[in-house]
């Protein structure tokens, strides 16, 4: 500060120094030149006298006065310019901007107050104070630099720097710096501070580049375009909708109508051309580089440039092709809808809050077989049968009033036929945030009528074979007693000979045996459980055998007619078990027609190319042959129909007859693998069709050879005595002893064991001289099959015979296909049991 003070004083002196000097200089030629006259005017008088003198002295004394008054003025003048060099010099330390003077080395001439606010020199030169201010970054001090050296050339310099502190601007400062005129090697420094208006600026070049960013990706396209629908700008959106860049349109001389695929009339370049003025709107379509096409929509303002001829528009752009994809999904979603409503395969109905009809699809229309016209508009429940009206009503109102419909309600409608539907509800418009939407209810209705059909034949089949099963266990039962009552009336029989006085009794006694299992088989037949002895057959010649038979079943009232089908299929079946199928149906008609008729018996080939439901069976696809058994008799009730082929149900009069005609027709046909179908009209008559599955052409070769154990049978004669060890294992003491005796009296020595256990034991102690068991099927704890299991472990060349009341092929669903059985049914006489006992040793020898 000391030394800053004393140049600055150097200055001040050396300022002053030059006025002083004048303003001497003048006042001592003012004060000589008033001395000299004042003497000349004391001395002239003395001297000269006279009139002279008195001249000589006026003139002086006008001389002294113009000297004094021109002291006088010099005195005032001397004293206006220090005023004025105080005043300048105060105004140059008041004011507020940094201001600096230096000379040629540097050094301090004169600093006003604020530069030393701003920067404390101290004893350092100015111009490297100011540098170290201004070098902070290599770029700062090589622009000081810059400044610097255009000042040392003479020149003025000014540069906008920043000052920065700890790495962070803090201000910016514009530096003025020129020469003094007048003074060389001095130079005066002005340092404004810039920062408020930097800060400005850069606020505004920011909100400028946000506009300019802004405007080239704003969602939209913009430009703009002369007179002559030159580009003049256009944003990066629409440059990239176009695949091109905004230089290469505005650069390259493109005009609007090269970008549009068909201009139209009144719109953009063509509506400036023709000098329209305002807002216009359009769409038109614009072509990518690539050629592709995209719809927009222009929406622009033609303006008058200051000239008031050039003319050019402000143009916003809006892509439509997300709108229109968005257009598309959308009529393609309400397609979608409208054929997921329409073609549904179940009915859907919409009903508003007082349960009439709005809408409905194809499906409703099919399920009550009516037109749209005649159900829209209509009262929901004037097509639901009067029992259940009240019922869906309410449930329905249940509903639309919040509850939820957990499971659907049957509903039967009103129709040509009889509908049963499953109906599923669903309440809509019903949300606080939905309220523009009308209340009301969604139906679903699914068909369930052939459901419920099937439901109930499924109920009637599995009642069917609950008493099929019922049926087949007591006709085992009694197939054990009536093979030891048959069985015993044989063994009376050898002592009793025709004449002797039991003889006939004793026929009697077994007649009716036989008698009572026949029932037992129409019983087993029912329940499918008989014993089949299958042939290949053509039901020509069965029908022809029958002929007379069912001509005299029928008696002469009642007309036989026979229709056969040409080039009839074989069939293999029971030959025996069919007659019985052909005599039930053909009686069954004869007692639907007590003053007469006509039964029809019509034979024919059925192809079946797809599943039918035949009573409560699916007859799967294929060839089968027909039997058509057709009356002309009274019909049956369609409320009993599905009853006709439960065992013991019997619409005649008590005592008129079993009740197992059709149950046994139904049993025998299904376990030969065929279906049976009925139809029936009341007054008319009723028809009943056996559906038989056709031989292929190779299972007709391979079952017409006769096996070898059927020409063994034909050659086996009359001879039943034999001679070998016999283990007969069964548990029903009648039947067991039976067998026994019939079989030692035949010439076999016989083991009896009442359990597979006890058969065990024996085959134990004797197994090496047993030739063959005898085994019956049903036994408590071990039966049949497990013994046979366990005595092949030990003797697997023993052959067994087995005896059941049940049928064959049900034991052989216990062995595997390689296993031989023998098999004989229950009852059986004591020759069926030596003949099968023969045959099966001779073939074991």
């Amino acid at each position: 500060m000391k030394a800053l003070g004393t140049k600055t004083k150097q200055v001040s002196t050396k300022s002053g120094s030059g006025a002083e000097k004048n303003w001497l200089h003048r006042m001592l030629w003012s004060l000589g030149g008033l001395t000299s006259i004042a003497t000349l005017n004391v001395l002239v008088p003395y001297i000269v006298g006279g009139i002279a003198g008195a001249i000589i002295s006026v003139i002086l004394t006008l001389m002294l006065l113009g000297a004094a008054w021109f002291t006088w003025w010099q005195l005032k003048h001397i004293n206006h310019e220090a005023a004025e060099e105080i005043l300048l010099r105060e105004a140059f330390h008041s004011v507020l901007t940094p201001q600096l003077i230096t000379d040629q080395n540097g050094n301090v001439v004169l600093a006003n107050r604020a530069f030393r606010g701003w920067i404390d020199i101290g004893k350092q030169n100015a111009h490297e104070a100011i540098t170290k201010r201004f070098s902070a970054t290599p770029v700062i001090e090589a622009e000081f630099k810059q400044l610097q050296d255009k000042l040392k050339r003479g020149l003025s310099a000014i540069a906008e720097l920043p000052v920065v502190r700890g790495g962070k601007v803090v201000e910016w400062r514009r530096i003025a710096a020129r020469q003094i005129e007048g003074f060389a090697g001095f130079y005066h420094w002005r340092f404004d501070d810039v920062s408020e208006r930097r800060r400005m600026e850069k606020a505004m070049r920011d909100e400028q580049s946000k506009l300019i960013d802004f405007m080239a990706y704003a969602p939209v396209g913009i430009y703009a375009v002369d007179q002559y629908g030159r580009f003049k700008f256009v944003n990066q959106t629409l440059a990239s909708w176009l695949q091109v860049t905004p230089e290469e349109i505005v650069k390259g001389d493109v005009h609007l109508h090269d970008v549009m695929s068909e201009p139209p009339k009144g719109v953009a370049a063509h509506a400036i051309a023709s000098g329209a003025h305002g807002e216009l709107r359009g769409e038109v379509v614009f072509r990518r580089r690539d050629g592709q096409l995209f719809p927009v929509a222009i929406t622009q303002t033609v303006v008058v440039g200051d000239d008031g001829k050039t003319l050019r528009t402000r143009s916003i752009v809006r892509d439509l092709s997300p709108e229109r994809e968005w257009q598309q999904a959308l009529s393609m979603s309400e397609y979608r809808f409208q054929r997921l409503f329409a073609e549904a395969p179940i009915g859907i109905m919409l009903l508003d809050a007082k349960l009439v009809i709005m809408e409905c699809n194809h499906a409703f229309h099919s399920i009550v077989s009516r037109k749209r016209e005649a159900i829209v508009n209509l009262p929901l429940v004037d097509l639901v049968a009067p029992a259940d009206r009240a019922a869906v009503a309410a449930k329905l109102t249940e509903v639309l009033s919040g509850t939820d419909m957990n499971k659907p309600i049957e509903v039967h409608m009103v129709a040509d036929r009889e509908i049963i539907t499953q109906v599923f509800a669903k309440r809509f418009g019903a949300a606080a945030e939905d309220r523009t939407i009308e209340q009301g209810l969604m139906l679903y209705f699914i068909d369930a009528t052939e459901q419920k059909k099937l439901e109930v034949q499924f109920a009637q089949s599995q009642k069917m074979q609950a008493i099929g099963q019922l049926a087949g266990g007591v006709a085992h039962d009694f197939n054990n007693l009536l093979t030891a009552m048959i069985g015993f009336c044989d063994l009376l029989l050898q002592r009793h000979k025709p004449g002797d006085q039991s003889f006939s009794d004793i026929m009697q006694i077994k007649q009716n045996g036989r008698r009572a299992a026949n029932l037992v088989k129409q019983l087993l037949a029912f329940s499918r459980q008989q014993t089949m002895q299958p042939r290949v057959l053509n039901l020509v010649d069965i029908l022809s055998e029958l002929t007379n038979l069912l001509s005299r079943l029928i008696g002469a009232q009642i007309k036989l007619e026979m229709i056969h089908g040409r080039d009839l299929g074989l069939v293999k079946v029971d030959q025996g078990q069919l007659e019985q199928v052909i005599i039930n149906l053909v009686v069954n008609a004869r007692d639907a027609m007590p003053n007469g008729g006509l039964v029809s018996i019509r034979t024919g080939n059925i192809h079946q190319d797809k599943s039918v439901l035949r009573g409560q069976d699916e007859m799967p696809p294929g060839d089968y042959v027909a039997i058509e058994v057709s009356d002309t008799g009274t019909g049956i009730p369609k409320d009993i129909l599905h009853h006709i082929f439960e065992p013991f149900f019997s619409t005649k009069e008590v005592g008129s007859g079993t009740g197992l005609g059709l149950s046994t027709v139904y049993g025998i046909v299904r376990q030969t693998g065929g279906f049976v179908g009925v139809d029936s009209k009341i007054g008319h008559g009723s028809t009943f069709t056996v559906y038989i599955p056709a031989l292929s052409e190779s299972d007709q070769a391979r079952e017409q050879q006769v096996s070898s154990e059927e020409l063994r049978e034909e050659k086996s004669g009359s001879d039943l005595t034999g001679a070998g060890t016999i283990l007969l294992v069964e548990d029903e003491d009648a039947v067991r002893v039976f067998s026994a005796r019939a079989l030692r009296n035949k010439g076999y020595n016989v083991y009896e064991a009442r359990s597979g256990e006890e058969a065990l034991n024996v085959l134990a102690k004797e197994g090496s001289r047993i030739d063959l068991t005898i085994t019956d099927v049903v036994m408590p704890q071990m039966d049949g099959p497990t013994l046979y299991k366990n005595l092949r472990e030990s003797w697997p060349n023993m052959k067994v015979v087995f005896v059941s009341g049940y049928t064959e092929d049900r034991l052989r669903e216990q062995f595997t296909s390689g296993d031989a059985i023998h098999f004989l049914g229950k009852p059986f006489t004591l020759k069926q049991l030596a003949s099968k006992v023969k045959e099966v040793l001779e073939v074991a020898s």
